[in-house]
């Protein structure tokens, strides 16, 4: 995840919002980030095998931890970077470069198409803030690995290596969140390719995707020269619903697009996005989603609020009719996740910041638990809130 503050946008970023804050907020983000640093440090004591990445909770209330080939297995390290970007403390620093360290070997791993997460949430942030030229080399490695993912006939990055029916092409939306990686890849290895084949890749997904109402769906089946063979899902409620955390996934990667090659339909189209889901009936009025917009009054998803709230926060920087709506928008999904309804207690919640989010409920998995990327998203949020409302080059 390329943040707003890299230098090259900082300064539009300040004239974009020199119209000053859009509203008192309840907001306290060193409060906020106090707690997560103690919150984390318990996390960090639980945890001394970097073999063993916090995930989630399982049903039983015992921690989840997952390998270093788990989608997730970035996610931990980069909120140690996070913290140590607010609060400057060399412990977090060398925590940061333990947990990133950790899963340097998935550079070479050619069988996910989520090294975005898990190479460029750790590694991406840690050379922001040091320039470790070692982070550097790994994410490149990371890239050429995940460009192999890219077949040039379908025009996609392929997600997974197969679904249910047989299918062999499957392309998931969250699949939006890793071109930030190539994007970053292309900029520091002069290699244009991997730029084009995010451009396609983000092309195709807005044209098969995306229905009318601009919801998007979970899973495209894809065959060997590109044809729409069938649109399902996996983790949301039903194929033609709106599964919550991947229309926020849509949206943080069009805002993305956008940002890497200011082609204003990327704009356009991350505004429709966020209209969808800010003007969807089954939102509650605190804003953080329902699992799926077809489920009200089922299990929230905080993670989605999150992600959600990060993305508009960078959205409402271009401007446009909106942009107060952004902004406002995501500053109440961040008071809501920042009240006891979602926040859990100190040394509570195995050491997780948030409660309450859902992965896959179909697949009956992380139902209503903690999960390491909400806390990322929500951390990150804080960041964003932060260095726009105080207009100050924090970073």
């Amino acid at each position: 995840m390329i943040k707003i503050y890299l230098k090259k946008y900082y300064f539009s970023l300040l004239l974009l919002l020199s119209f000053t804050s859009f509203g008192q907020s309840k907001l306290d983000v060193k409060k906020e980030f106090e707690f997560a640093a103690k919150q984390y440090e318990g996390m960090l004591a639980s945890h001394p095998d970097l073999t063993k990445f916090p995930q989630s909770t399982w049903p039983d209330g015992k921690p989840r931890d997952m390998k270093s080939d788990w989608w997730c297995s970035g996610f931990f390290g980069g909120s140690l970077w996070y913290i140590y970007q607010f609060n400057h403390e060399q412990k977090w620093k060398d925590a940061a470069d333990k947990w990133t360290m950790a899963v340097e070997k998935e550079k070479f791993n050619t069988r996910t198409h989520d090294l975005g997460f898990m190479l460029y949430c750790p590694f991406g942030n840690g050379y922001r803030l040091t320039k470790n030229p070692v982070y550097k080399d790994i994410m490149l490695t990371g890239a050429k690995s995940l460009a192999t993912r890219f077949n040039p006939k379908v025009g996609l990055i392929k997600s997974w290596e197969s679904f249910k029916g047989g299918y062999k092409y499957p392309v998931i939306i969250d699949n939006m969140m890793n071109l930030e990686f190539l994007f970053w890849a292309a900029k520091e290895s002069g290699d244009k390719e991997l730029y084009n084949l995010s451009v396609t890749h983000a092309d195709n997904t807005m044209k098969n995707h995306y229905r009318p109402d601009f919801s998007s769906y979970h899973v495209l089946l894809y065959g060997e020269n590109g044809e729409v063979l069938a649109k399902k899902t996996h983790q949301g409620a039903a194929d033609e619903s709106a599964w919550a955390r991947g229309q926020a996934w849509g949206l943080y990667g069009y805002t993305v697009m956008y940002r890497e090659t200011k082609d204003k339909k990327y704009l356009d189209f991350a505004r429709n996005i966020a209209n969808f889901y800010l003007k969807n009936p089954n939102l509650p009025s605190d804003m953080i989603p329902y699992w799926d917009f077809s489920k009200p009054g089922e299990e929230r998803d905080a993670s989605a609020g999150a992600i959600c709230a990060s993305a508009l926060l960078e959205l409402s920087t271009y401007g446009g009719k909106d942009a107060k709506t952004y902004y406002n928008s995501a500053v109440k999904m961040l008071e809501t996740l920042s009240t006891p309804a979602f926040k859990a207690e100190l040394g509570k919640n195995n050491h997780f910041i948030l409660m309450h989010s859902t992965g896959h409920k179909p697949g009956n998995s992380e139902i209503d638990v903690p999960l390491v990327y909400a806390d990322y998203y929500y951390l990150e949020g804080l960041l964003r809130y932060e260095a726009l409302r105080t207009k100050k080059k924090l970073f």
